[in-house]
């Protein structure tokens, strides 16, 4: 449902059209909640008949403007005071490091450096919004920047991590290319050592 939320929010300062709340959305909030036009006119339409938002006025083109209703703004208050409960999370590069054995150590290295450089590359395109933040006003952008301190440092941390990472391989050697992960029983076992007697 927060999609419905964010779109809301974006009407409470003035009403919009579909077309502006999209352009509106691609430039802010898609950064931490992306949505297709077909989703979003989808669940305006749901919005307006739970009576969250009229229809102001309608154009050509079936163009519309959309206006937040007090139900509307009750709804996204509500929505603002729920505490937030913890989201399950998966990760690909962290499901892979749990079998960096059966890897070369130079594929661990470069698994770890691709990451380090998306990391590097998404905080040099936060730090580009940023810049542009910083030139305008209002609550939209002011709230914005708060979000995006979040994600300036989740790419740095992400990348320090990585690089970190990539300096740990080698300490435990991957698996030998003719080694049996389960087992093998017609390996033999080493031959044991001689008997010194117990002695030290």
């Amino acid at each position: 449902m927060s999609l419905r939320h964010a779109l809301l929010g974006l009407l409470v300062d003035r009403p919009a059209s579909g077309y502006d709340l999209m352009k509106l959305f691609d430039d802010s909030l898609a950064n931490v909640w992306p949505a297709t036009q077909s989703q979003m006119y989808g669940e305006l339409g749901r919005m307006a008949a739970a009576g969250l938002v009229d229809v102001s006025a309608e154009g050509p083109r079936r163009r519309k403007e959309y206006t937040l209703t007090d139900q509307g703004l009750a709804e996204l208050r509500e929505w603002m005071s729920e505490p937030e409960r913890p989201q399950p999370r998966r990760s690909r590069l962290l499901l892979k490091v749990f079998f960096l054995n059966v890897a070369t150590a130079e594929q661990a290295r470069s698994l770890f450096g691709n990451r380090a450089a998306l990391a590097a590359s998404e905080h040099e395109r936060l730090a580009g919004i940023r810049d542009e933040l910083d030139r305008e006003v209002g609550a939209l952008s002011t709230n914005g920047r708060i979000a995006l301190e979040y994600g300036l440092r989740l790419a740095a941390m992400e990348k320090e991590w990585a690089e970190w990472a990539a300096g740990q391989v080698g300490g435990t050697p991957p698996a030998a290319e003719g080694d049996a992960p389960h087992g093998d029983r017609d390996t033999p076992s080493p031959t044991p050592r001689p008997s010194d007697g117990g002695r030290t």
